[in-house]
This record gives structure tokens, C-alpha cells and sequence, in this order.
């Protein structure tokens, strides 16, 4: 689905909510002189109707900061999930985002990476640091690394979290080695679908999770085996794995220990089912959780596997930024094939 996509009631409603302005703020901005901005603004928790246009004054980068004029910004998970309700980040009115990609314009006070007009992209720090869903946007200026220039802005702003999530999964935490086996559930998602990529760079064997339509695409990512979650048991396998890289949680994660070989790693993206520790400490394998964070070598990692061909995001939807809230909307089915981006210049 892209933005020019018809949409339905739901969407149409969602549009509308999403194209007003707030007077007040704007009127405040405009009042003390201070450059404004459009942003994906809400000023209260709830559906994707509460996601409004919004006419914001424009930040300006404090020490070891840079100001970037947003060109697009990838949608997660955890945008839905922060916009219904408050996990990590305080009460609204708040703006969205951590992924990026982006010109920059401005430095503060002893910044010395980057100069304005350096085509930048990053992940804003995790949680605290939202607020890419946005024409401008402050981060630290070591969140950030060069956009790679093969790809364009939307392709980079697909990449930061979900990428910099599988490789400090794949990489980081579990050290997932050349031969090793892994397997990777929710593999057409956007962590997913990175993790498969990132796991053949490292010279893995890769079984990917995911309905059958979606096992060609998988495939072509480099997976060596697909299974049906659906229809087949993720726990038939005739050899343990090295590494299971969980984004679905729960029950699906105390499963995963059983088919670990005794050392491997267990690596959740999610919070896990009670007793999934114990059963980890009996089969003797290592089972962590993992958040993600910013990290400026990590980055450069990932732009280097894009540069070398080996890492691609699949750019299933785009939408503007006065329609965030459709992006929300088509997000939150769930059925996404890699990630949506929301586009600004």
C-alpha cells in the first residue's frame, strides 16, 4: 500500500485528524519569532486519529548536537505503540520517530563529525530521543553516521532501528559466527528481513519464520530454510540452532529455548513468558532481552553492508507526512512486509 492508495472510511477519518492544525501552538510559535515547523504532533494517547499536523516551533541543536531538515522517517512497532499508550516516554503532547535520514543544517557547540549539508542518517536515541516524524529534528551527533550514497533518503530512513536491532542482536549479543545456524522468527518483518540479510553477511545457515506467501521473498533475502508458522512446528528441526532472534515474545520465546543447542543464545525483542528463564538455565543456554540503542559504530556497519550490496531494506509503503496517520493505520495490521516510511521533503 502506498499514499496513493484509496482509502477507506477509517483511513479517510484518520486523514482528516491528521491534516489539522493546532492553532494554539502555532500562534506561540509565531509569537516569539521562533522558526516553525510541521510535525506528526499528539496531545493525547489513543488511536491514529490522535495523530494531528501540527505547526511546531523549529529545535535548535544544543552541544554535541545537529540539527537535521528530515527528508523521510521509517515507521515501528513502537510508534503504534507509544501513540496508544505511555511505555517508556511521559504523557503527550509529543512527537514520534527515531528513524531518520536527512540533511544537515545546523551544529552546536562542539560538533566536529558533521557540517551542514552532509547527508546524514540515524536512529534517535532510544526512547527518550523521538521526534523524527517531523521537517526538523535535534539528535546527538553520534546517533548518526553518513547516508550511504547509493541508496536515497528513503531507503536509509528504512534502515536505522530495525537494522541496528537485529545486528546488536545478531552481532553484539549473540556473536553469531560464520557456519553457525539461526533461526529468525518474524523474518519478513522489519527486523526480520534485515536480521536474515545481516546473518548471511556474517556466514550463517538461516531458517526464517513466516506465512508460506512470504517464504519466495524470504528466499530471495538469502534464507536457507523457511517455515510455515501457520501450518508447521518451528520445533521440528532435526539439528539445534546457535542463535534464535525472537521479535513475537511470550510463549514463542520459551519455545525457542528448546531448539538451542546447550551454549546457544536466545535473543527477545520482546518481553518473554514467565518461565522462560528457568527453562533457559535447564537447557543450559543464555536467554536475554534485548532494547535497542543508538550507536554510531553500528551505523557504520550497517552503511557498510549497504554499500558492499549486502543489506537492502523492502520499502513496502510510503506516506507523506500529512498522512502518518494512514502509515499508522496500515502498520498496525500487522501484515507489513519489511517497513513503511513516511516521506517529508
Amino acid at each position: 500500500m502506498t499514499s496513493t492508495d484509496t482509502p477507506d472510511a477509517t483511513d479517510a477519518s484518520a486523514t482528516t485528524a491528521a491534516s489539522d492544525t493546532s492553532a494554539t501552538t502555532a500562534a506561540s510559535a509565531t509569537a516569539t519569532g521562533t522558526p516553525a515547523m510541521l510535525a506528526l504532533h499528539q496531545t493525547a494517547l489513543g488511536g491514529p486519529e490522535v495523530l494531528r499536523l501540527t505547526e511546531l516551533p523549529r529545535p535548535v541543536p544544543g552541544l554535541g548536537e545537529i540539527l537535521v531538515a528530515v527528508h523521510a522517517a521509517g515507521l515501528n512497532p513502537t510508534d503504534f505503540k507509544h501513540r496508544a499508550l505511555s511505555i517508556f516516554l511521559p504523557p503527550p503532547p509529543l512527537t514520534l520517530g527515531w528513524d531518520v535520514s536527512g540533511t544537515v543544517v545546523a551544529t552546536g557547540g562542539g560538533v566536529t563529525l558533521f557540517q551542514p549539508g552532509d547527508e546524514v542518517f540515524g536512529m534517535l536515541p532510544y526512547p527518550y530521543g523521538a521526534g523524527s516524524h517531523a521537517e526538523y529534528v535535534t539528535g546527538p551527533t553520534r546517533a548518526f553516521a553518513a547516508k550511504p550514497a547509493g541508496i536515497d533518503h528513503v531507503q536509509a530512513a528504512a534502515l536505522p532501528l530495525a537494522a541496528l536491532t537485529a545486528w546488536q542482536a545478531l552481532v553484539d549479543t549473540a556473536d553469531l559466527q560464520a557456519g553457525q545456524r539461526v533461526l529468525i522468527h518474524a523474518a519478513a518483518g522489519g527486523v526480520g528481513h534485515l536480521a536474515v540479510q545481516i546473518a548471511k553477511a556474517r556466514g550463517a545457515h538461516v531458517t526464517g519464520t513466516a506465512s508460506a506467501p512470504k517464504h519466495d521473498f524470504l528466499r530471495e533475502l538469502g534464507a536457507d530454510a523457511c517455515v510455515d508458522h501457520r501450518s508447521e512446528d518451528f520445533t521440528d528441526t532435526e539439528e539445534p540452532y546457535d542463535v534464535v532472534l525472537d521479535a513475537l515474545g511470550g510463549e514463542t520465546a520459551t519455545r525457542s529455548v528448546g531448539v538451542l543447542r546447550p551454549g546457544g543464545v536466545l535473543v527477545s525483542l520482546l518481553p518473554t513468558a514467565e518461565g522462560t528463564q528457568a527453562a533457559a538455565e535447564k537447557a543450559q543456554v543464555r536467554a536475554v532481552t534485548l532494547v535497542v540503542e543508538h550507536d554510531r559504530s553500528g551505523m557504520r556497519s550497517i552503511a557498510d553492508l549497504v554499500e558492499r550490496g549486502r543489506l537492502r531494506a523492502h520499502v513496502s509503503g510510503t506516506f507523506p507526512l500529512a498522512e502518518g496517520a494512514r502509515a499508522h493505520i496500515q502498520g498496525e495490521t500487522g501484515r507489513t512486509t519489511g517497513k513503511l516510511v513516511i516521506t517529508v521533503r
